[in-house]
């Protein structure tokens, strides 16, 4: 029997993602668990609603994907599980718990690394009644959507990614890099049209936050270019919004991708999500 025959699936939306339908990821056999890889890399996305699952069972769980990835920050992974971190509004003892209002803006996970996330998992631990919807991204169909004129205006265009920029910047968690942050993350180059290394699909792959030029051309212009092209992307054609349950795991592909979080009413309501990556490799 083939492994795609034992899960069950729909589209999270017409031509993009997969939910998984039935499947208990603390039971599940080999051959399931093998057929939930195999649609993620497939699919861009996956969606698994009521799963129960530790942080020790979330980090072997990423694994079957790939090597985990280790975090920039440290300070709000769970304790003993550094692949594990927490994003949360949630205040014990007068400290945050978790990073709060991350991931707000259009990006890809990582894209400041030379090689950044192949995949990004959250797990909902608490979720607020109203608000805090994640959004994905379909790449894929932004570029095939293109004329063929606009797509080789594209091809071979190259971005400059900044973390430190990145962090200097950003609405939500700006901060001052340490030296030895700025040391271990020194800026980056990637393609602004993405191929995807399992079967050699194309995305487009523009980010917010972390780019500050196309190289060859002046800015603004530049800028001007990448923020009409995530405007392009992010589409409501191209986008999939998901509404969170306590227990959703949901797995996007960082390669063909982008991703935004949204905002809800932190005095009203408590959000815990845990977030684990797997390791990449470098875009082309």
């Amino acid at each position: 029997m083939s492994i795609l025959a034992t899960i069950r699936t729909r589209p999270l939306k017409p031509g993009f993602g997969a939910e998984i339908l039935d499947v208990d990821l603390r039971r599940a056999d080999e051959e399931t668990l093998a057929g939930v890889v195999d649609a993620f890399h497939r699919h861009g996305a996956i969606l698994l609603r009521g799963q129960q699952l530790s942080p020790g069972e979330l980090t072997d769980f990423i694994a079957r994907f790939g090597e985990p990835e280790d975090h920039t920050l440290k300070e709000f992974t769970v304790e003993g599980f550094p692949k594990v971190y927490r994003l949360s509004n949630r205040v014990v003892d007068g400290r945050p718990i978790g990073a709060h209002n991350d991931g707000v803006g259009w990006h890809t996970d990582y894209s400041y690394k030379a090689e950044p996330v192949m995949a990004t998992m959250l797990f909902a631990v608490e979720v607020p009644a109203e608000g805090s919807d994640t959004i994905l991204a379909d790449c894929v169909a932004a570029w095939e959507a293109l004329p063929k004129e606009r797509q080789a205006q594209l091809e071979g265009k190259v971005l400059h990614h900044s973390y430190q920029h990145f962090m200097a910047s950003r609405e939500y968690g700006a901060r001052e890099l340490s030296d030895e942050l700025k040391a271990q993350n020194p800026d980056v180059f990637h393609p602004l049209v993405r191929t995807h290394p399992a079967d050699g699909r194309k995305a487009l792959w523009p980010s917010t936050g972390t780019v500050i030029e196309v190289m060859g051309m002046p800015n603004p212009e530049g800028l001007e270019l990448v923020q009409e092209l995530v405007d392009y992307a992010t589409q409501d054609r191209f986008t999939y919004r998901h509404k969170w349950r306590v227990g959703d795991i949901l797995m996007w592909d960082n390669r063909c991708t982008l991703h935004t979080g949204t905002l809800f009413d932190d005095t009203k309501y408590i959000r815990e999500m845990h977030r684990l990556w797997v390791r990449g490799d470098r875009p082309y």
